[in-house]
């Protein structure tokens, strides 16, 4: 059994808050400079030069590539092997060890769970790099802000060994607010899906900032759907299905959606996304369960094992 202090969790989340708020990844790099290289439109090439030269002041400047610096998503995959210190009983007693200081200099959380441990890194995270805080306590009343960009969207999965994984999402609201689920008949075609897919990306027009990344969630049931199109966001791009039906099913989506002519932020040309992903899961035979999760081009997620 391996034991993984709380403390260091919070850490860790709070610089993958900091680094995807200034820093793209790589392979989302390579495919704006891909798509600026290939790109026929003369307008779209100078916008995909702009979207390269931002990145590059977010990074050497410090500053955030985006103003809306997103909700944060994080994906943890948890070693069965691993144990997160100080244990329950040991915190029952005295609680104090396990007090983080707030950046905010509000009263100090007690880091008690995993949860708790990366609302601390984020709410820490966020007051760091000075980025936008965006939550608010609930949906539909007064709205208030809780100040801290949390509690943060947390997904937790179990996996063999003695590893810990967290992978955080900056998710913008624009283009999350683009996103749409569907609920298909199971005898439908494949045809029939690929073209609802486009023409979600088509609604989305200009208004979630392309070129986008397009996660596709096929499968499981109405929630679970929506949760494996995000993680397709996590896949490195340039990856492709390793079915080689969904494979090529991504390509031709992508090569459908780059046909609708949207381009770049919407002034035309070659580039309106710059990949498709697609993850599936079982269903009930009665189901097809389709989702599709919008990523503007500022596609901004990092990991870190510990």
């Amino acid at each position: 059994m391996r034991t993984i202090a709380l403390e260091s969790v919070a850490s860790a989340v709070e610089a993958l808050c900091v680094r995807c708020a200034f820093e793209l990844p790589a392979d989302v790099l390579a495919a704006l400079k891909a798509a600026m290289e290939t790109e026929r439109d003369a307008r779209a090439k100078r916008i995909l030069e702009q979207l390269l030269e931002n990145a590059r002041i977010a990074s050497s400047e410090r500053i955030p590539l985006c103003q809306d610096t997103g909700l944060a998503i994080v994906f943890v995959e948890l070693g069965a092997g691993v144990q997160m210190t100080p244990p329950a009983e040991v915190l029952k007693q005295d609680a104090s060890t396990t007090m983080r200081e707030s950046n905010t200099g509000e009263t100090p959380v007690p880091l008690v769970t995993l949860i708790d441990a990366i609302n601390a890194g984020v709410a820490a995270g966020y007051e760091k790099g000075y980025l936008r805080k965006s939550v608010v306590a609930e949906p539909l009343q007064e709205r208030p802000n809780t100040k801290t960009n949390t509690p943060a969207i947390v997904h937790v999965s179990i996996a063999a060994g003695e590893g810990l994984k967290l992978s955080l999402m900056a998710k913008g609201g624009g283009c999350e607010n683009k996103s749409q689920f569907r609920m298909f008949n199971p005898t439908e075609q494949a045809r029939t899906v690929a073209d609802w897919i486009v023409e979600v990306v088509r609604q989305a027009g200009p208004n979630a900032c392309p070129p986008y990344v397009v996660g596709i969630g096929m499968g499981g049931n109405f929630e679970v759907s929506a949760l494996l199109s995000k993680k397709a966001l996590l896949r490195p791009m340039g990856q492709w299905h390793q079915d080689a039906f969904y494979a090529a099913m991504e390509k031709d989506l992508l090569a459908a959606i780059n046909a609708t002519g949207i381009g770049p932020q919407g002034f035309g040309g070659d580039t309106t996304a710059l990949e498709v992903a697609i993850e599936t899961a079982p269903c009930h035979i009665a189901s097809l369960p389709v989702a599709v999760t919008i990523e503007c081009h500022s596609h901004r997620h990092a990991s870190v094992i510990l």
